[in-house]
């Protein structure tokens, strides 16, 4: 498990404590590979732990009655998915699946308590964590409810563009359908934005780079949605 310490103590749930403290999560945490299409767990499933991404990438998603996929969230190495559960003992709230060949670390639910119970910094970390996602997920929904594609497009670009340390260049590490389930709508009408922005200097597509090219222009249609025609 050299690999999952090395990431678990760089995480954002973990990061900064003693290797004693590692030591003690290694011990009772479970490896798991993840296939493409795998599907980890499905909402309404006893959340008996949670897990991590050591590699890959996990997509976290809901299913509405007529069996749309709506992606809420996409998770890489280091990052946590499935803890709500391990406070509120109540069942998964959506549906995980493996975007990608992964690996994962499983934290059974009693034995993470247990563990947290002694070591309350830990308790503290994961608790930023839920803030940070409570926070991203107020943001989400009020994209997905008050705001236009082409405006939800432009905010997803200046994000990974923050995350990805890029002024001018991103990469996608999702397909074109999985980026179009997570900003709320088909791949169809994806590929048109991406089209307009392209024509208009915003952006210059190339496979899955994305080049910035105005990006004050990305600013104001991530604020305001406006695209000429």
């Amino acid at each position: 498990m050299s690999k999952a310490r090395g990431i678990l103590s760089q995480s954002i749930l973990f990061s900064g404590l003693p290797e004693t403290d590692i030591n003690a999560l290694l011990s009772i945490a479970i490896e798991k590979p993840v296939s493409t299409g795998e599907l980890i767990f499905s909402e309404g499933d006893s959340g008996d732990g949670f897990y991590v991404t050591i590699e890959g990438l996990i997509k976290v998603y809901k299913l509405s009655t007529e069996g749309k996929e709506q992606i809420l969230h996409m998770f890489g190495p280091g990052e946590p998915f499935g803890e709500v559960p391990v406070f509120s003992g109540e069942a998964f709230p959506a549906s995980a699946e493996g975007i990608k060949k992964s690996r994962i670390l499983f934290f059974p639910r009693r034995a993470f308590r247990d563990l947290i119970a002694q070591n309350p910094s830990v308790a503290m970390n994961m608790l930023a964590v839920l803030s940070r996602r409570l926070r991203n997920f107020t943001v989400q929904v009020e994209n997905l409810s008050l705001k236009e594609v082409p405006a939800r497009l432009a905010g997803y670009f200046l994000l990974q563009s923050e995350e990805q340390n890029s002024e001018d260049t991103i990469t996608l590490n999702i397909s074109k359908g999985h980026l179009a389930s997570f900003l709320g709508t088909i791949p169809e009408t994806l590929s048109r934005m991406l089209r307009k922005m392209n024509e208009q200097g915003l952006i210059e597509v190339e496979s899955r780079k994305i080049r910035i090219l105005d990006r004050q222009g990305l600013e104001e249609l991530a604020e305001f949605g406006k695209m000429e025609t």
